[in-house]
């Protein structure tokens, strides 16, 4: 995960993507995915990466995805749930309608006039496994 990022004093609450219904074979290997992780100016900020296989994601005890991230370093291989993913450089309407929803709910809440500002909704287990903060309280 890219950190250089500023954290806000406060992150709101994400009521968007624990709700997020999207299924396992929306995605396929080869794909170009951004996880959103907070705001950079007027727009959503996350990290781009490349699906590269199925993979278990552990927290949540489903089936997720093995990610490539360029930018990882010393984790440049992540595995990641669906719900928190969104392609890229594809228009598929279950991903632009997260897009939106996560846009309209965050950028009021969230200013980042001088880089991005990471939300603070995910950290990375010692195995690797992208995991959100609601899965974390489970």
């Amino acid at each position: 995960m890219h950190d250089s990022a500023t954290r806000p004093p406060f992150s709101p609450t994400d009521i968007v993507t624990p709700v997020r219904s999207i299924t396992h074979g929306h995605f396929r290997p080869g794909d170009s995915v951004i996880v959103f992780r907070g705001v950079a100016g007027d727009s959503l900020w996350g990290d781009i990466m490349t699906i590269v296989a199925s993979s278990w994601h552990d927290p949540t005890d489903e089936a997720g995805w093995r990610l490539r991230n360029p930018r990882g370093g010393d984790r440049s291989y992540i595995t990641a749930h669906p719900r928190y993913l969104a392609h890229l450089g594809r228009s598929c309407a279950d991903c632009l309608i997260y897009h939106r929803a996560l846009q309209d709910y965050l950028l009021p809440k969230v200013s980042a006039p001088c880089g991005p500002v990471d939300v603070g909704w995910y950290t990375l287990t010692r195995l690797n496994h992208l995991v959100h903060v609601d899965e974390r309280r489970r």
